[in-house]
Order: C-alpha cells, then structure tokens, then sequence
C-alpha cells in the first residue's frame, strides 16, 4: 500500500500547487444559424470537452462561454439532425466565432468520440468505434446497462438470466473486456460467470465502445477492447436542470425509476442521482416463468466540483447494490416445473415452485447480495500551453450468496475487493502540429474471502504502467499510435482447511491445502499504430495495427472450489502465461444524403489464449466435484477472424432503413474438429430496424418516430464440442417495434413517452451465449437448459425540468 499512499499524495499536491497559477480569463461568443436558411438555432451544444465546459445557444443562436484559459483546444458543436463540427480552438487569439451548421442524415460519421489525444470526429479515429446515443439508450427496453448496448454490431452478452450481462466483443469477454466509467476501470468479480457490471443504467449518457486491443491507456485486460461509459457533460454556468424517469416492462414485472438533478453555479457545479430497479421472475412459452430470475437494484450517484479558468477538480460518488436471485434449474421429474428449497420436517428438502413464488418480488433462495461503492476525484490542471490530468479512485466491491434455506441470513461465499486506481497523465502543447500525451496509471488490489466457502484465494495485486501516444493531421491523412509497457505482481495467499470445511492452520491435525501460497510477476508491451484518410468528401477508410497484453486472473491462476449459480467446479493453473496478441483492423466508410455505410473487417492472433474445458475421469464420464461438473483452465494459440457491417439507407428524410451484421470465427490452431474452435463465440448476427420520423422539428411533438426491427442469429454450430463443453444452438428470429415522442411546449421539451416491443411473436430461443443453456434437462419435454425471455412489452416517461 506504500506505494499507492505515495502515488495518492503526489497526486493530490500536484492539484494543490496547480489549482490557483494564472492561465488568463478569456471569453468565446457568437451565433450559430443553419446554412441553408439562415435561421438562429435554438439549442445548439457548445462544449469544451477538455475543460468541461460549454454553452446552449438561445433564441437567437447566440452562445457566450467565459472563464476560460488562454490555451489551444478542442470545440465540438452538436445538433440533431445537423453536421457535427470538431476543430481546434486557440483561445488566445479567438474570442468570436460563429458557426454555419449543415443537415445532414448520416449519423455514422458525425458522432465525436474520446481518441487517443483528445476528441475527434469518430471518422478521424483508426480504432474500430460503435456510438450508443443518450437517444438511442432511452429508446429502448432493456434490464442491465450491457442489455442495453449489446446489439451493437460486433457486441455480445453472456447473461444468466435478465439481471447479469457480461460484455463480449467480437468474441472475447470476461477480464478480456475494460468497462470504464467515471474515468477509471470498473473493477469487481469480473472474472466470475455469476457478475455483471455493477453501473446504474440511468446513469449512463452515451457510450464508446472500443473494439480491439486498447491497452494503451487502460493497460492489461483491454485485449478486445473497451466500453466507455460516460456521464452526463457539465452543464452551462447559470443552469439548474432535474429530470425524472420511469419505466414499466411486462414480461418479468419489471418497475424502474430514476431522479437526478445537477446545476452550475458560477463554476460550482453538482450531478445528483437515485434510482430503483424490481423485477419478478421473467418467462417464455416453453419454461413458463424461470423461477429465481427477479432481482432488485439500487443506486445512488453524485459529483461534486468547480470548474474554473485553471481547469477542473470533481469528486463523484457511487453506491450501488444488486439483489439477484440464482437460477438453478432443477426440476420436478413428474411435472418439468421447477423445484425451489424448502424446509420439510426441520430438514432442507425442495417443492414444487408455484407462479405465485415467481411472482413475487421479494428475494427467493438461494440469491446474492451485491454492493459497489466507488469514490473518484478526477482533476484537469492547465500548465503552461498543456493540461495534467490526475485521477485517483478507490472502489470497494461485496459478493455474497445465501444458499441455506435453513439458515437464509447466513452467507456461504463472500468476496470483499479493495481497488486504488491512479492515473496521472500530461498533454503537451501542439509540437510542429503533434499532440502528444504521456503518463503512468494503475491499481493497487486486495481480495478477501470473509464466507464459508472459498472459491479462489485471497490475493495481492499491483500493476504500473507507461505509455506515450501521439497524433497529428496531414490534411486529408490522420497518423496515431503509442507505445505502453505494463508490468503486474499477483499475489495468492495459501489456505487450510479441516474435515469439517473449517479455516485452520498449515500446521494443525488433519489440516488439507485449499490453496497453495504463489507468485507471479506478468510484463508485456503493447502498441498501436493506424491511420484515417478522407478519400474523398463521402469516403473514408482506416487501418489499424495494435499489440495487446493481458495477465491472467486470479480465477485462471487459483480457483478450486464451486458454489450456487455456477453449475460446475473450476480448477486454476498458476503456470499460466500472458496472454498477448496482434491485431489488424481495415475500415472503408461512405457517407451521402441517401445512404451511409461502414465495412470493419479484423484479424486477431492470440497467444497463450486461456480458457476452461470440462475434465473426464478414465472411464470416459464427467469428472465430478462436489456433485459439480470439472472445469480446468488451459491455454492454446488462437486465430480471429471477422468484422462488421452497417448500413444506413435513408432515401427520403424521415426514413431510415439500418442494417447490421456481425460475425466471428474464433479458432484454436493446430487442434483437432472438437476443440478447434472457442469456447462462447457468438453466432452470426444479423440487426435490421426500419424507422419513420413522423415529426423532425414539430411545436407539440417532436422526434416522433415508429420502428419495426428484426435480431436475426443465425445458427451456431462452430463450437468447442469436447468433454460436452459446448453445444451448437439452433437459429432464431425476433420481431420488436417501437414508437415515440417528445411532447414540446415553446421550444423545450415537457416529457418524452416510448412504447416498446421485443419478441412479437413470443418466440422460445436460447441464446448461444446464455449459461442458463445449460441447466438441467426437462425430464417432460426433453428440452435442455432454460429459454430467454419471451414477449415483452414496455413503456418508459422521461420528463426532464429546467430552472
């Protein structure tokens, strides 16, 4: 901890020492109208996203942002339906400027996302981006943040059940993806099967997702990329605004709410939010309802700072816990209906699970108990022509399950983690048009096992890392890259145990090694290099080359043990190495009045790739442990091929005909037809949503719009097919629609209302990357394991105020 303590104090003197050094006062003002008519418009974001600093334009299109340094940096102008403008501002020497916003209907290319200096236009950026808008977020119905974004091209989810959804892009997930949100990696059990991502949905603004090696600034583990969760932007100086949200979905009974309010004043600025997530248990025509599938979600989000012309420091605050049920799937031999615990005659036996259980929304056994609480303080400091930013977070992460229905208070497992993440990093000024940005980020861990049963062992961790990236604009031609050297010390602590499962010392009678004391140092460097040019006003192509490194986990390196929800008994292998790969990325996007389009193919060799099977014992049977199936982790080399489509038709204004399609070929080299190909690659996926603004720019409704969609997975029979491990999954077809409006009143928006549809036709599917696949089999109908979440309707309310 000694060196986090140094880390921490260095940081926070730097922002001390920095807070007050003059940097100027300058002001930006103009007007802003459309190119066409010339007309104001009214609503137009103006925003520094370095500085955390903006403005709206008026009634006449005039903006005014003061309190700003005397330094060059980024403006980005944004308005629906129009051009978005991104462009280098030296504040120095500019203290007006107006702006003549264009129409336009191709959104692919207009969206400004976070590169490797700075923000640019996602066209400019090499790395392979999916957007997800706070539009398109509010659109639709979904039960977690990863539901929300994983039908986007090249995104996939691993789910158990509709509460947790674990990232998958292009085929690799777990520890392989980096969430991030409030500017530092979501860190928690990540590893596990039975964890999701524990970030409130509401809180979410928008979405960067990231597909391929990104561990230049986020370091080991972001070897298929990130997902950027970002909050809201800072709101303009004299802005005091409250939004209140609800949401209602059929299927599974699920209610949601959410408050929030934030403000600016004169530079102090706050971001408040709570909300509350119940669900029963969902349903499909073949299961009827999957009895334990509810869960319950709380939240509670807050930032609080100043922002002033030397730059920003912002401290949020989160506080998050998940009450999900286990979905077992044991079942009644005479019936098929599922079976839950209960107590018969003083003893722990199981019956018959009833509709009215399903039903309700209090907790059923077993479950788990899920807490995250985060705190950040984030701060920007101008030097000079160059900025430093410094991030320091401390997040703390409870995973309990309750299994006994004898004793239902009383926990089996229960991981506590403790994460120290620091991040301090320095963006020069302009060198001969170079922008250049370096620094060293990392984590300081703790993983303490405070339950009855021990799945993986205590541990250590402490990972640094070096990287330098830089950037410049030739014109038409858009050069990037960085270098970053990683290392990570893993440390397992040993533990004993007696016959009766009891903690005990190494020395005492009877004592048995649960887990064997290790350590491990893991170092990789890993780079990127790529480039985008305009070929001509609607092309653009991109090419990317990228290394990555990621260290194995503790659950790959140590676990020994099963518990309630993962339906088989994982075993570790500290000899494990590195995993590290080499990516290549080719992009060509097209971009008219009347279509749009980008092709992203890619190309992934991973060594040392990790993965569990499932073990036999000699006579050829499934190895079992402690009535579990046996699942060991190994490592082979691995090829990925792929990529994705997506086009954008809009022939006329109003209609937009979207398509989509994905798809993976994940091989392990020089193996045999069973276990030639990954473990959980997705099948092939194919979106198309067709959609019809009714009204654009109406005085009582506004953005009124009906869509028809269509998910089409195609079938997946390219899978790791040895020792049982895995089995092909049939096609299927979903129909969802939806309709919406924002109802207006003098040019601000009162309340947006959405209608939802997923699954029209009640179809019964597995999805191929659900675990619940698995469950048992119905002795009745000789189904295996347990469908998804049948017909679902939904309506959502948004009314957002101002003062």
């Amino acid at each position: 901890m000694k060196r986090i303590y140094i880390i921490a104090i260095f940081l926070l003197s730097l922002t001390s020492a920095f807070a007050s050094a003059p940097v100027g006062n300058k002001s930006l003002k103009g007007k802003i109208i459309d190119e066409i008519d010339k007309s104001p418009l009214i609503g137009v974001n103006i925003y520094f996203p370095e500085l955390k600093k903006g403005a709206v334009s008026d009634n006449q299109g005039d903006y005014h942002i003061n309190n700003l340094p005397a330094i060059k940096t980024t403006l980005q102008v944004t308005y629906l339906g129009h051009q978005t403008i991104v462009q280098t501002i030296d504040l120095k020497t500019v203290e007006i400027l107006n702006f003549s916003l264009k129409e336009s209907n191709a959104e692919i290319n207009e969206v400004v996302i976070t590169s490797l200096t700075g923000n640019s236009l996602i066209k400019k950026t090499p790395s392979p981006i999916s957007y997800v808008s706070k539009k398109e977020l509010e659109r639709q119905s979904s039960t977690n943040i990863i539901d929300a974004i994983a039908k986007q091209p090249g995104v996939s989810e691993i789910t158990t059940g509709s509460s947790i959804s674990k990232p998958v892009i292009r085929g690799l997930g777990y520890n392989r993806v980096v969430v991030v949100n409030d500017g530092i990696r979501q860190e928690g059990q990540q590893w596990g099967d039975e964890h999701g991502i524990e970030i409130d949905a509401q809180s979410v603004n928008s979405v960067e997702i990231l597909k391929g090696p990104a561990s230049l600034t986020y370091g080991s583990d972001a070897m298929a990329g990130v997902i950027n969760f970002q909050s809201d932007p800072i709101l303009p100086v004299g802005s005091i605004k409250a939004n209140v949200a609800t949401e209602y979905q059929s299927n599974n009974g699920l209610f949601n709410y959410s408050v929030n309010t934030a403000g600016n004043k004169n530079g102090f600025v706050w971001n408040w939010r709570y909300s509350d997530k119940m669900a029963h248990s969902y349903k499909n025509k073949y299961d009827g309802y999957v009895y334990n599938s509810g869960f319950r979600e709380r939240a509670v989000s807050g930032l609080l700072g100043i922002n002033r012309n030397w730059g920003y420091s912002h401290l949020t605050l989160d506080y998050y816990h998940l009450t999900p049920g286990i979905v077992e799937g044991e079942r009644d031999e005479a019936t098929g209906r599922f079976l839950k615990p209960a107590i018969i005659d003083g003893e722990e036996g199981q019956v018959v699970a009833t509709d009215k259980d399903s039903k309700s929304y209090k907790h059923q056994m077993p479950y788990q108990q899920v807490y995250h609480y985060k705190a950040v303080l984030n701060n920007n400091i101008v030097l000079g022509e160059g900025n430093l930013k410094t991030i320091i977070g401390y997040q703390q992460n409870r995973r309990q399950e309750f299994a006994n229905i004898l004793s239902p208070n009383d926990y089996g497992l229960y991981f506590q983690l403790h994460t120290v993440n620091y991040d301090i990093r320095y963006s020069l000024p302009e060198i001969s048009g170079y922008k250049i940005v370096a620094g060293v980020n990392g984590m300081y861990q703790k993983s303490m096992n405070k339950g009855t049963e021990f799945l993986i062992p205590e541990y250590n961790l402490f990972d640094v890392g070096a990287f330098a990236l830089a950037s410049r604009s030739f014109g038409k031609l858009d050069v990037s890259g960085g270098v970053r050297f990683d290392n990570r010390h893993n440390h397992g602590k040993s533990l004993y145990l007696n016959k009766d499962e009891e903690v005990v010392n190494a020395n005492a009678a009877g004592a048995e090694e649960k887990f064997a004391d290790f350590s491990r140092n893991f170092s990789g460097i890993s780079g990127s290099v790529g480039l985008t040019y305009q070929i001509f006003d609607s092309w653009h192509t991109k090419l990317n080359v990228s290394r990555g490194f990621r260290a194995p986990n503790m659950s790959e390196l140590a676990s020994n043990g099963a518990h309630e929800g993962t339906i088989r008994y994982e075993k570790g292998n500290t000899g494990l190495k590195a995993e590290n790969s080499w990516q290549a990325d080719w992009g060509l996007g097209y971009s008219s009045p009347f279509i749009s389009g980008e092709l992203s193919l890619f190309a992934n060799r991973i060594n040392n790739y990790i993965f569990s099977h499932k073990l036999l014992n000699s006579n050829g049977e499934d190895m079992l442990a402690d009535g579990y199936k046996t699942y060991q982790f190994v490592s082979g080399n691995a090829r990925i091929l792929g990529g994705e489509v997506s086009v954008d038709i809009h022939p006329v204004e109003r209609l937009h005909f979207q398509n989509t399609f994905s798809y993976v070929n994940s091989v392990q080299l020089n193996q045999p037809d069973s276990t030639k190909y990954l473990p959980f690659t997705p099948a092939p996926k194919l979106m198309s949503d067709l959609r019809y603004d009714i009204i654009r720019h109406g005085k009582t409704l506004n953005n009124t719009y009906v869509s028809f969609g269509v998910e089409c997975n195609l079938k997946q029979d390219h899978i790791y097919s040895a020792f049982g491990t895995e089995t092909a999954t049939a096609a299927y077809t979903l129909l969802n629609a939806s309709i919406g409006t924002d109802f207006m009143h003098k040019g601000h928006t009162l309340a947006s209302l959405y209608f939802t549809a997923n699954n029209l036709t009640n179809k019964a599917y597995q999805s191929h990357l659900s675990r619940l696949k698995y469950a048992d089999e119905n002795s009745v109908t000789g189904r295996q394991g347990i469908y998804n979440m049948g017909r679902n309707f939904g309506i959502k309310l948004l009314i957002p105020l101002s003062f």
